[in-house]
């Protein structure tokens, strides 16, 4: 009932807000305070108020939430712990070195056998030389001309 009541209050102070505002000729803020203001009203006609102020005074909803805490956060420990033991080798391990391309099955990327890629000519032949630029005296010359048109 209280929330309802404060809800209101602060819904008929916004409408003022906005008639004042409304009055010294500024009708976009004005009807942009109308709109904010009346979002409070509207939520307690709908009664999602009165849902939420039921949901937060309630001591069992609190200790749901308290379980979802303890759930995401044995969750996030576990991830945590397997993604370290995963993440190196037995032999490895001692030496402190993280295992090198290896899944969740200890299968490797690459076969082992595989030969490394051949970095040779391809076919494509080689690029050629482009012709040099224009002096730099050319690409200012347009500009000059427009100047001197103008008499500067």
């Amino acid at each position: 009932m209280l929330a309802e009541t404060i809800c209101s209050a602060v819904s008929a102070a916004g409408l003022g807000i906005a008639a004042v505002t409304a009055y010294r000729r500024r009708f976009l803020t004005a009807t942009r305070i109308a709109a904010y203001a009346l979002v409070p009203a509207g939520l307690v006609l709908t009664g999602v108020v009165g849902w939420v102020s039921g949901m937060v005074f309630k001591p069992s909803v609190w200790i749901g939430f308290g379980l979802l805490g303890l759930a995401w956060l044995l969750f996030v420990t576990t991830r945590t712990v397997e993604r370290r033991r995963l993440g190196k080798d037995p032999e490895a391990a001692a030496a402190g070195a993280p295992k090198a391309a290896k899944g969740r099955r200890g299968r490797g990327a690459v076969a082992p056998t595989a030969s490394a890629p051949s970095l040779g000519s391809g076919s494509r032949p080689a690029p050629q030389a482009r012709p040099a630029a224009a002096a730099p005296a050319d690409d200012f010359s347009d500009i000059e001309a427009i100047l001197k048109k103008h008499g500067i």
